[in-house]
């Protein structure tokens, strides 16, 4: 029988100074050099220091492994390092790898271009997000950006390939005529109105009943809004808020005038409301017992109203509508270029409040499906609260009657225009910023990052961001999300949104 010796057992010792398994005798031998040099110079030190007030650094040692690395298993060459799987959430993630890009907003929604950090395609549709993306409360939109770097190509990019996923798009001031072409080549319509063009709206016209409604119901909604409407009018020319009396004379005119158009019939004018409070004995037999005298009172309203009818107006707005709403073009405009060319945006103002309750017969009915109402300009707007109401109006109701309210203006602090701090103009401008759950800015100028950054919350790198964007690249906030991205257009879309042309 043959006896193989023994294995000598692997015996373990602890020392202050670990070896790695395996380490020949030269590398213990240079490792317990160096500690024991490393440990009378500390003690050294504490001898010349004892009361350790000298702040010396210590020298890094040199390195126990050569540049290549370190030999051996340990050095995980190979593949042959194995360690335990971790798992985490993406927040968790994104906090643990702060260099990471967004995620995006998903593939539903309408193509806008490229998103820069994440080198991917960004889409958008904001009935999509709605109740999937935390934070996002309503459709509405905000843009803004200096001039010339592609803010109304983004609009009317945006609005005219939502046509492709069943939107429908209402322009109720086109300003600068901009509009025009786009609802031309999507087939839609487009009014023009103006001194001397043949367009006329009646602010007046009822909308069709909704069906779930009853007569009497729909009745009551219709005076309401005629009701509204004249008192924007009425606000927007005498400049400041009507007096109670003033109230009162508007509300019996317009009983009067209903009922006699009832009767031949056909639909009230604004002649007729015009008419009616220039006529003071009628005013106060149709208010019976009431106190005061209504003739009197309503004097500087019945002057408002004249300007309707008589005044840099007059053609527009007092005679029946020439065009009838299609609520199923897919897109209507009205362009307004011929007004507010002198400065004086009061004809302006007063001709977008009379389209914007015109196009209310379509913005009413919840089974409209889902549509863009484009504020164009917005920034010449601001200064007219009676205008800010009825826009903030359609902010609120955007989610039940199933539209999105895009506002475009030039810069953030065109909204401190409305009016001073702590004014109602200020609020309601404000308020109509709150009720954005998406911001897109554009290039701002360095003087207005500040004003920028304390509206919208921006951090400093976003701060830094706006300031040096190039042409067609925005700041995208939505939701507290950010994301820079470069809108790309179709040759097509180039020549048919080029604002440019009289430059070249």
């Amino acid at each position: 029988m043959t006896h193989r010796p023994a294995r000598r057992a692997r015996r373990a010792s602890a020392s202050p100074l670990f070896t790695p398994h395996g380490a020949d005798r030269a590398s213990r031998k240079a490792a317990r050099r160096q500690l024991a040099e490393a440990e009378a110079k500390a003690r050294a030190e504490a001898v010349a220091h004892p009361d350790g007030t000298a702040q010396v650094e210590p020298e890094m040692p040199p390195p126990l492994y050569p540049p290549h690395g370190r030999p051996g298993p340990g050095s995980a060459r190979g593949g042959r390092l194995k360690l335990p799987q971790h798992r985490m959430t993406t927040a968790v993630a994104a906090g643990a790898y702060p260099f990471l890009a967004e995620g995006g907003l998903g593939a539903d929604g309408v193509y806008i271009g490229r998103d820069v950090h994440a080198e991917a395609s960004f889409t958008f549709d904001p009935f999509t997000l709605y109740g999937r993306v935390e934070g996002f409360t309503n459709p509405n939109v905000l843009l803004a950006g200096v001039i010339g770097q592609g803010k109304s190509a983004l609009a009317k990019s945006f609005a005219l390939r939502s046509i492709a996923h069943g939107y429908r798009v209402y322009v109720p001031c086109d300003p600068k005529g901009e509009w025009t072409p786009v609802a031309s080549a999507l087939g839609g319509t487009s009014i023009a109105l103006g001194p001397g063009l043949p367009g006329r709206l009646n602010p007046l016209d009822a909308a069709p009943r909704p069906y779930s409604v009853s007569e009497a119901d729909w009745a009551g909604e219709i005076r309401k809004r005629r009701l509204l409407l004249l008192g924007s009018l009425a606000r927007t020319v005498l400049g400041r808020d009507l007096l109670p009396m003033e109230h009162t004379a508007l509300d019996v005119a317009l009983d009067a005038v209903v009922t006699q158009a009832t009767a031949f019939p056909r639909t009230p004018l604004l002649g007729d409301i015009a008419a009616a409070l220039n006529h003071p004995d009628q005013l106060d037999a149709a208010a019976g017992l009431m106190s005061g005298r209504l003739g009197e009172a309503a004097r500087d309203l019945a002057h408002a109203m004249r300007r309707l009818v008589h005044g840099d107006l007059a053609g527009m707005f007092d005679a029946p509508s020439t065009v009838a709403f299609d609520p199923t073009s897919p897109m209507l405009t009205i362009d307004l270029s011929r007004l507010g060319g002198s400065g004086d945006d009061t004809a302006l103002v007063l001709a977008m409040t009379c389209a914007s309750a015109w196009m209310e017969s379509a913005l009413m009915d919840p089974n409209g499906g889902r549509r863009w109402i484009v504020y164009d300009e917005a920034w010449r707007l601001m200064r007219h609260p009676g205008l800010l109401q009825r826009m903030q109006s359609q902010w609120k109701l955007s989610r039940g009657l199933g539209i999105a309210n895009l506002m475009v203006i030039h810069r953030l602090s065109d909204l401190l225009t409305a009016g001073d701090a702590g004014s109602k103009g200020r609020a309601l401008a404000e308020g109509l910023l709150a009720d954005c759950s998406t911001r897109i800015v554009y290039r701002q100028e360095t003087d207005q990052l500040h004003a920028a950054a304390a509206l919208l919350g921006l951090t400093t790198v976003e701060s830094e961001a706006i300031a040096h964007l190039n042409r067609g690249r925005g700041l995208w906030k939505v939701a507290g999300r950010s994301f820079i991205v470069q809108h790309l257009l179709h040759p097509h879309e180039l020549s048919l949104f080029d604002t440019d042309a009289r430059m070249h």
